[in-house]
């Protein structure tokens, strides 16, 4: 009775280890069902995934190039161990690997959100599981697992962690500024920006 007892007590505890670390996994509860491949930059594995014609990261960029303009946000590294790391256009443009790049609007973003079904859900069916404040889950149904890594200033001041994405693109909307994708809700926009914020990367494969 006591061997019983001590297996089902054992079986409990392993059970509750389980639910916990699931319920901390981004993928955790979301509709992905397929594999991911890897690659290994700086040091660090990182996940991709397979959508539509294209092979994308699964988790945002987290690399410190050594120059250029890059931070974590509040300049806490535990923020780049969960979201990944932010850069300024300029530096976004040459931090991914070799074999791959920063994609641009039109033919590499908008191809993405065509495959998902478009804009007006992909917010929804490219966000994280888990992650995102006030009911700003996703459903993650392609493994692209987005995170909101917030943004950063120029001056150093930082905003909307948990709450909203923004990864750049390697377009330009004038002389200034270049586009980057928000999510928030289930919309997936695109808006243009000063070239000085600094955003979230996801990289794609050449």
């Amino acid at each position: 009775m006591k061997t019983r007892r001590f297996l089902l007590a054992a079986g409990f505890v392993l059970a509750m280890a389980f639910t916990l670390s699931c319920s901390t996994d981004p993928d955790s509860g979301g509709g992905y069902t397929g594999s991911y491949g890897s690659i290994e930059y700086g040091g660090k594995t990182y996940k991709t995934v397979e959508i539509g014609t294209q092979t994308w990261f699964a988790e945002n960029l987290n690399y410190d190039p050594g120059t250029g303009n890059s931070a974590c946000y509040d300049n806490r590294a535990s923020n780049c161990d969960i979201y990944g790391r932010l850069y300024d256009w300029s530096t976004a443009m040459g931090v991914c690997p070799s074999g791959w790049h920063l994609p641009n609007k039109n033919a590499e973003w908008d191809v993405l959100m065509t495959a998902v079904g478009g804009s007006s859900t992909a917010g929804t069916k490219l966000k994280a599981a888990s992650g995102w404040n006030s009911n700003g889950n996703g459903t993650n149904d392609y493994g692209f697992s987005a995170l909101p890594g917030g943004y950063g200033y120029s001056d150093g001041d930082f905003s909307n962690v948990g709450s909203s994405g923004n990864w750049w693109s390697a377009s330009e909307s004038d002389i200034g500024g270049a586009y980057s994708r928000g999510m928030d809700g289930n919309f997936a926009s695109w808006n243009g920006y000063s070239k000085g914020f600094l955003f979230s990367v996801r990289c794609v494969q050449d």
